[in-house]
C-alpha cells in the first residue's frame, strides 16, 4: 500500500523513522511529510535513508507542482505520528497552514486516515484536547490512543506515542 506519513513536532517524532522500517516490513511504501517542527526533532536525511523516498514539507516547492495533491492521489492511505496537540487542534478546525494540513484536507474520503496522538498527560485530558479527537473520530479518523509510560518531560502517564511496531500492525489496506 503507498502509505503517507505525516509527522508533526512532538518528541515522540524521534520514534518515526522504527515507524517507517516496521511499515516497510509489511509491504508498505512509505513517503514521510513533514512539519517545519519535525525536522527540529528527526531528519529528513534519516527518513529518506529508511524509506527510500523523497520526504515532503515545502507547501510550495517552487518548482510549479502541488505537493498536497500529487501526494493525496498518490497515497492509499495516511497516518500521523506522532499527531501533537495543536495538530489534532488544526485538523479538527478544518485549518490547513502548511503541507500537512493541506495534504489531510486534500486526501479522499475514503482514505483511511490513523492519528497516533502524543503528548503531555495533562495535555491529552484536556477537555478541549478530548473534543478535537472525538470530533476527529466522528469524521472517520481513526485513533491510535497514547499510552501510559515514561514521558519526555519527566513524568509518567497517559500521553507516550504507541510503540512503532504496534502502530505498523494497525496500520492495515481499507
Amino acid at each position: 500500500m503507498n502509505l503517507l506519513l505525516g509527522i508533526s513536532g512532538g518528541i515522540a517524532a524521534y520514534k518515526t523513522p522504527e515507524l517507517v522500517r516496521a511499515l516497510r516490513r509489511r509491504g508498505h511504501t512509505v513517503r514521510c511529510v513533514c512539519t517545519e517542527s519535525a525536522l527540529r526533532l528527526v531528519a529528513a536525511d534519516a527518513l529518506v535513508a529508511v524509506s527510500g523516498e523523497p520526504v515532503s514539507c515545502a507547501m510550495f516547492p517552487g518548482d510549479g507542482r502541488m505537493p498536497h495533491i500529487d501526494l493525496a492521489r498518490w497515497s492509499q492511505a495516511m497516518v500521523i505520528a506522532p499527531a501533537t496537540a495543536d495538530i489534532l487542534a488544526r485538523l479538527s478546525l478544518g485549518l490547513a497552514d502548511d503541507l500537512l494540513t493541506t495534504l489531510v484536507l486534500a486526501l479522499e474520503p475514503e482514505k483511511p486516515l490513523w492519528l497516533a496522538p502524543a503528548m503531555n498527560t495533562v495535555m491529552w485530558n484536556k477537555p478541549v484536547v478530548q473534543g478535537h479527537v472525538r470530533t476527529l473520530a466522528e469524521r472517520g479518523a481513526l485513533i491510535i490512543p497514547p499510552v501510559s509510560g515514561h514521558l519526555a518531560c519527566g513524568e509518567s502517564g497517559v500521553g507516550a506515542m504507541e510503540d512503532p511496531e504496534r502502530i505498523a500492525n494497525l496500520i492495515v489496506p481499507g
